[in-house]
This record gives C-alpha cells, structure tokens and sequence, in this order.
C-alpha cells in the first residue's frame, strides 16, 4: 500500500521543516510550498491525500486558499487541516469548519500532528457504515390476543 503525501503550505522554514521531518518519519511523504501560489501549484499537480494549511501565510490567507481548493473539482476532496498560533473564534472558526476538516494550534507536538493526521486519512478510507436492515414488512405477524 502506497504512503500517503501530506502537502504542507507554511511559510515559516523553522515550522515547516519539523512538521515536515514528523510526516516523514511517520512514513508519510511530504510536499512543502512556502506560500499560497506554489501550494495551490502543487495540489493541483500532485494530488496529496492532505494538506496541511498555514492560515496567515504572506501572499494570501490560507482561509481564501481552502476556499480556492474546495470550489475545484479536481482537488476539492483533499481534506486540508488549518494550522495558527491563535486561538480560533467566530468569523474564523466558522471559516475554518466550512472549508477544513480541522485544525491544529502551533507549536503542535509531532506526535499530536501524526495522531491527527493519521486519523483525518483513516476517516477519509473508511467506507461509510451500512445502516442497519429495516425490519421486513410483510413478515409474518403473532396474532395479539
């Protein structure tokens, strides 16, 4: 079975590089674009199975890159995490939950980030869940007395 590529769009070296020796070492593969544009470049050229996405990067905000993505088709079904060194509230959580599937605060532990990473891609493989048979119809009743 193939790894899975994580793209990571931050613009910080100091912050990309250890998420990036994390995914590695997890044995994921990794892509790194250090702002908006080459992320987009690269999601589209390859395809990753999840990016994860600094909201305040310099030539864009990561929000309006989400949203670029999930209005393509071709790469809407990525699931992008959202990662700030803020705390998330109103207009920004709300952004965040419409075109994310998460988010992560820095600094995130590499063991955190490989937890959730791991669970955004087994969420993402898992076949939906069957729901239950309904109960047959035209089974024979007991006559109530």
């Amino acid at each position: 079975m193939a790894k899975a590529t994580i793209l990571i769009v931050e613009d910080n070296p100091d912050i990309s590089q250890p998420i990036a020796d994390a995914c590695r070492f997890a044995e994921f593969k990794t892509l790194q674009a250090y702002d908006a544009v080459h992320g987009l470049q690269l999601a589209s050229e390859h395809r990753p199975d999840l990016i994860l996405m600094d909201i305040q990067l310099p030539d864009w905000d990561g929000l309006s890159v989400a949203a670029t993505l999930k209005s393509d088709p071709a790469v809407k079904h990525i699931p992008i995490v959202a990662m700030t060194a803020y705390d998330v509230v109103g207009d920004q959580a709300r952004a965040i939950s419409r075109h994310c599937v998460g988010h992560a605060q820095k600094p995130i532990r590499p063991r955190d980030l490989i937890n959730l990473i791991s669970a955004v891609l087994k969420l993402r493989t898992e076949p939906p869940s069957r729901p239950p048979k309904p109960a047959n119809p035209t089974s024979p009743r007991t006559p109530r007395k």
